[in-house]
């Protein structure tokens, strides 16, 4: 299976794969204290940025020679400018075809609504593939990064308590989720 390389957008962002000329901007919004608050493990670097790029780019080879996308992930850039404001990946796709996936925002692209697009979009894509389930998993701090969840149209389902270990420590973590039949409903 050969899969041409993917990119998603609508009048607000476009998702697209990263190129190495991104890893300066990956790391400088790495710095922000709210995505190491909140992400996984952040590069230190603009070469370790650009080490997680050459793994992203792994990601979809192997996407586009055995049709898992897990660890795919895409560079958000505003529709408008071009510029590269965040990213959005697939963090796991199981056997059963659940998918789960996250997204951050750099500092100065919050508060217009850029991520609920990329959600919005990458959910589409998503369930184009064949999902049968989309979750995403949020700090339960994170109320911004719920809201997000919220407005794409992603149903709370619950806290899993003390699930989750963001730089040493035990965090709270939330479920929401959207089956295909929900989203057709409201996202077509």
């Amino acid at each position: 299976m050969v899969v041409d390389p993917v990119t998603l957008s609508d009048d607000a962002v476009v998702l697209r794969p990263w190129t190495p000329a991104d890893a300066g901007f990956m790391h400088t919004a790495s710095l922000d204290p709210a995505i190491q608050r909140y992400n996984g493990p952040v590069p230190d670097s603009v070469e370790d940025a650009a080490l997680v790029i050459e793994r992203i780019e792994g990601c979809w080879r192997a996407f586009q020679t055995q049709g898992d996308p897990a660890g795919v992930a895409f560079a958000i850039a505003d529709a408008t400018s071009g510029e590269a404001v965040g990213m959005c990946g697939v963090d796991d796709w199981s056997d059963t075809d659940v998918a789960q996936f996250g997204y951050w925002l750099a500092a100065d692209a919050r508060g217009r609504g850029l991520a609920t697009h990329a959600v919005t979009l990458m959910t589409s894509w998503l369930f184009e593939l064949g999902a049968a389930r989309v979750f995403l998993t949020i700090q339960s701090e994170n109320a911004a990064s719920a809201g997000v969840a919220r407005r794409a149209g992603f149903t709370y389902e619950g806290t899993l308590r003390s699930y989750g270990v963001w730089r040493g420590q035990r965090k709270d973590v939330d479920v929401f989720a959207v089956l295909p039949h929900e989203w057709s409903n409201g996202n077509d």
